[in-house]
């Protein structure tokens, strides 16, 4: 079989739509496809539009230029073998060649909120109508080269599924089809239920109903995860372009039915939507503000890494390292961190970590507002993950309304003195099953108001501040309290799992932390410190009544220093790290986990000097990796180094040892309180090229393996890990 490059690139348009594929352009997952329509956005999404299986006839030679998997273990046809380069930036764009043509094609995901380039504050009570505002739409466009005329064949490949499941041939599933003028409009029919309208357009050729399903294609990306992995498509049809030389064809796929009045579709529609999401980017991260300095020259004369460099279909992920390193050494550049790479390269890299993080920004319809998606393929928004992403996403990128939106949208939600922890899909309340969501918003909440002085904010969200640290003082959901005895916050709930080490198999957690989660109680320690420290502010600020505010702040404090006192129940003094867990009879839980780290990491801690030295030293000796944090020591009997096998199996993984990018933010921040004056013992190159080269190209993967090399794993694109590089790599 060829040694198949299956790196992946992502699309997305701010809805929470996608499209997805691999660099040799061959469908591996259940989630590669062309238009993954979130049609409840940013949930709701459907497979439309899988991809257009090309052909090109030049000289009477007809080659096929796709690439698929069967499910007998076949690959035909191999086009993978004609591919000459990929590029990623600013959009994937494949060619393939020999001697006398050359053939490329490029795929963009046009933002889909029309009409805006930013999201506003968000209040949780606009309304939005779906057909003005929302567009889930992808352009595609070929260009050929070469010395004759060639005839491209265009054969759609679509479908209309959830985008966690396969399509599959049945008596009961239709599609219809109706032609216009250069255009066909497609729907789904199943058990007389008409699915989601949508519609192709092309700029030239000539399209040809041809009804017919491709059975069987293979999914190995999910044979190994021990899921669905064989796939039914429905071809409608096929286009035939006759290319002269330099000619292109440009189509558009796009949700709905077509417009009376439709914008014309031409052969620079395509460089238009890119320039439109440059610029959108531009506005946002303010690339261009003041004009044309130095440093944007400086750019002209160096292309990133990304954009420098042609992927070629079996480049090993050996090979685009060692292509970095020879991009480094060109700018005489020297091991990072004691030294940073050149302005422009540093440049160019940060600019694309801005863009990958802003793939996780979306609007949710249910709550009319914006929030994240904690990861892409499979993953909706989830509250705790984007309220931990959050600093990364918004305040060092200065996107200071969307963190303002996000957090008033969480506190508006705020019931029993949780934060949701999710949201659901259509009218209902919330999911609230977690314990420190709402601590990591006062967190979050206190970060933000340090980088804004938004005290207005302050004053309009400190009920719900208040709201929280009543609940949990007097007893909420889940036997969530603190006790009387020592002022910790326990929890007590059977076959549930509230913290962030969240897997439940049945009924039975497999890391179950209910008592006193060691890392629950550093974020209310921290949050006590936040409520003494803005009552304070607000009795200064004249925003209530004075000497009641100072009288509150005053309670924070004293129980602020209760908490303090009793988090060195958590200390254990034999092994210099702290206990995970103490549990509800008293037992400590003395594993080695990066929950410990996680402590020392928060705004304020509660832990002395010599404490958090030796914890570090600890960390970084068992748990530290060149991808972030283990979950769990490898000397530890339950550690599983591999995050690999049946859905069961990965479940008992992935806490267990699996490294979890987003940590490496917490273990750097905890360093820098306790080792100043000492170098990170950290490179950043491994991870760099992990998002320049591997698994996911411009973004970083949820987890890696615990045993080296540390293959990446899970969900391709994660927002945090995103998000906790952003925040220290610059």
């Amino acid at each position: 079989m060829l040694d198949l490059d299956t790196r992946e690139w992502l699309l997305t348009n701010g809805l929470g739509s996608f499209a997805s594929g691999t660099v040799s352009d061959v469908r591996t997952r259940t989630y590669h496809g062309w238009l993954f329509a979130a049609t409840n956005p940013p949930s709701g999404r459907t497979l439309l539009f899988s991809h257009l299986e090309a052909s090109l006839e030049v000289l009477g030679s007809v080659v096929a230029l796709g690439t698929n998997f069967w499910g007998n273990g076949q690959m035909e046809p191999t086009g993978c073998e004609l591919l000459r380069g990929f590029d990623i930036n600013p959009v994937p764009k494949w060619i393939w060649g020999q001697d006398n043509w050359q053939l490329t094609r490029q795929l963009v995901m046009p933002y889909g909120w029309e009409g805006s380039s930013e999201w506003g504050v968000g209040s949780g009570e606009e309304n939005h109508t779906y057909h003005s505002q929302f567009c889930h739409r992808t352009l595609i466009q070929y260009r050929y080269d070469g010395s004759d005329t060639a005839i491209l064949r265009l054969r759609l490949l679509i479908a209309e599924r959830d985008f966690h499941h396969q399509q599959a041939v049945s008596p009961n599933l239709h599609f219809s089809q109706v032609l216009g003028q250069q255009q066909v409009c497609l729907q789904a029919i199943n058990s007389g239920h008409f699915g989601i309208p949508w519609h192709l357009r092309w700029t030239q050729g000539n399209y040809q109903p041809d009804a017919v399903w491709y059975w069987n294609y293979g999914l190995p990306e999910e044979t190994k995860r021990g899921l669905g992995d064989k796939e039914d498509l429905y071809s409608p049809g096929y286009l035939i372009v006759t290319l002269q030389p330099g000619d292109t064809v440009t189509l558009e796929a796009r949700v709905g039915f077509p417009d009376p009045m439709p914008s014309v579709l031409t052969p620079d529609t395509f460089a238009e939507a890119v320039e439109a999401e440059q610029e959108r980017l531009s506005q946002i991260f303010g690339w261009r503000e003041g004009g044309r300095g130095a440093e944007e020259q400086e750019k002209d004369n160096y292309q990133s890494p990304i954009s420098n460099t042609q992927y070629l279909p079996n480049t090993s992920v050996r090979e685009a390292a060692l292509l970095y390193e020879t991009l480094r050494e060109r700018q005489s550049s020297v091991t990072m961190p004691t030294a940073t790479l050149s302005t422009s390269v540093q440049s160019s890299i940060w600019q694309q970590l801005l863009r990958a993080s802003d793939q996780f920004i979306v609007y949710r319809a249910s709550i009319a507002g914006p929030t994240v998606i904690a990861g892409y393929h499979w993953f909706n928004d989830w509250g705790r993950d984007t309220l931990i992403a959050l600093p990364g996403l918004t305040l060092v990128t200065q996107r200071f309304d969307l963190a303002k939106g996000v957090l008033r949208t969480f506190g508006h939600y705020c019931r029993y003195g949780l934060i949701p922890n999710a949201f659901p899909d259509v009218d209902g309340e919330p999911f609230y099953n977690s314990v420190d969501a709402a601590l990591w918003w006062i967190e979050t909440l206190g970060l933000y108001l340090e980088a804004t002085q938004d005290w207005q904010f302050l004053a309009e969200q400190f009920p719900v501040v208040q709201q929280i640290y009543k609940a949990f003082v007097s007893g909420t959901h889940f036997n969530i309290q603190v006790d009387a005895i020592d002022g910790l916050v326990s929890w007590d709930a059977r076959g549930v799992a509230l913290t962030w080490m969240d897997v439940v198999i049945g009924v039975h957690p497999v890391t179950p932390r209910h008592g006193k989660p060691v890392e629950i109680n550093a974020l209310w320690y921290s949050a006590l410190c936040w409520l003494s420290q803005w009552a304070e502010r607000l009795s200064q600020l004249e925003f209530g009544e004075p000497v009641r505010l100072t009288k509150q702040a005053q309670r924070y404090a004293q129980q602020a220093q209760r908490v303090k006192t009793s988090l060195q129940k958590f200390w254990n003094p034999q092994l210099g790290y702290l206990y995970d867990t103490i549990d509800l009879d008293d037992r400590r839980n003395f594993q080695i986990r990066p929950n410990a780290v996680l402590a020392l990491s928060l705004y304020h801690c509660g832990f002395s000097e010599q404490q958090g030295c030796q914890i570090l030293d600890l960390a970084t000796a068992s748990l530290l990796t060149p991808y972030g944090l283990r979950t769990l020591d490898p000397g530890d009997p339950e550690y599983k180094g591999k995050y690999e096998g049946n859905p069961e199996q990965r479940d008992r993984a992935y806490h267990q040892g699996t490294v979890w990018a987003w940590l490496i933010g917490p273990y750097i921040r905890a360093w820098q309180r306790f080792y100043p004056q000492q170098s990170l013992p950290f490179d950043w190159q491994p991870l760099l090229n992990h998002f320049l080269f591997d698994a996911c190209l411009g973004s970083i993967s949820e987890i890696f393996d615990g045993d080296s090399p540390h293959t990446p794993r899970g969900a391709i694109a994660q927002a945090w890990s995103v998000a906790e590089v952003i925040r220290h790599i610059k």
